[in-house]
């Protein structure tokens, strides 16, 4: 097969799982199906502890749904069948709810973990690929996780299914967030470390660029002038002010808008900084949160690196940039 064949081989594969995901969409508009996804969320949301189970790439599939619903204010865990039938479903307690994942509905390990689950009172929710299997018939509530077919070549390797498994427990992870009122404040304290929790905790006030650092020139100032500047200050940015007393910001110019100048104009010396800045840029305050001023610099076609912070008065009180927003998260 050459290098053409297996470039479309790929797109095929991407586009047989978006079209699993589109079916799955569609079952929505029946009652059955949106009755099902209702129940299974509100046993979720009764849930003491989820206990997440299945074997092989279903395994795996759980692995990340019991991730993703302890990250957003459920408490849940990835339990392996064999280990629970070997002692580890001791840690199973009347009032958990169970999620069994399987592609055929006729995993052993799953049928066989079923009767020690209904001793303890724990109720079951199918993840099933066969609603109409012995699963099926088993468990309290069964989500249809069908496909028309896998999207591997060979028909063989679990591609969609995990596609369509993966994408309900996100589809139930969300609705319980949803239905407990899950906040951003709530999910930043469980991902206080890294990018994410400072994007929610930090704020712009904490990292950004002030005083003699920030770099600015007047608007009356020479391009060459406010090129320095930028030089001297090394943010990649320089914020154009109306006067050094007043500080109230009515430009900026940034690398692109030095490179831009350099393309239209043959001489240079005779620019002033308000004939190649970006008038009324887009700004962030000191108190907002750093994600809000990230989303800020990447909500545009082109995308920027640096912000002007200004005050209720539009006054320059800072700079803060990607870099800064990224090495907070470290």
């Amino acid at each position: 097969m050459d290098i053409t064949a297996s470039l479309y081989e790929a797109q095929r594969i991407l586009h047989d799982e978006q079209t699993a995901l589109a079916h799955v969409v569609e079952r929505f508009s029946t009652s059955e199906f949106a009755d099902r996804i209702i129940r299974a969320v509100q046993m979720l949301s009764a849930a003491r502890t989820i206990l997440v189970f299945g074997i092989g790439k279903s395994g795996i599939v759980g692995q990340k749904i019991a991730a993703t619903l302890t990250s957003t204010g459920s408490r849940a865990i990835s339990v392996h069948p064999v280990e629970a039938l070997h002692g580890d479903i001791g840690i199973a307690e009347r009032g958990d709810v169970s999620l069994l994942i399987s592609k055929s509905g006729t995993t052993a390990e799953l049928l066989s973990l079923l009767p020690s689950l209904n001793v303890r009172g724990i109720r079951s929710i199918g993840l099933l690929g066969v609603v109409d299997s012995p699963l099926g018939t088993l468990c309290d509530c069964v989500i249809d996780a069908s496909v028309e077919r896998e999207a591997c070549p060979l028909g063989l390797a679990p591609m969609s299914s995990t596609t369509v498994a993966m994408a309900l427990g996100d589809a139930l992870a969300g609705a319980l967030m949803s239905l407990k009122g899950f906040r951003a404040e709530d999910f930043a304290s469980v991902h206080a470390s890294g990018q994410l929790g400072k994007n929610l905790t930090l704020r712009v006030g904490e990292v950004m660029h002030v005083g003699g650092a920030i770099p600015f020139v007047t608007v009356a100032a020479t391009f060459r002038e406010a090129l320095v500047e930028s030089t001297r200050k090394g943010l990649g940015c320089v914020c154009v002010v109306e006067s050094q007393e007043t500080m109230h910001l009515v430009g900026i110019i940034t690398d692109g808008d030095v490179r831009r100048a350099l393309e239209r104009f043959d001489d240079i010396r005779p620019l002033l900084a308000a004939d190649v800045m970006t008038a009324s840029p887009l700004t962030t305050s000191h108190d907002a949160l750093l994600g809000e001023a990230l989303a800020e610099m990447e909500r545009r076609d082109r995308q920027i690196s640096a912000l002007p912070v200004v005050d209720t008065e539009h006054r320059c009180v800072g700079v803060v940039r990607v870099h800064d927003i990224v090495r907070a998260g470290l």
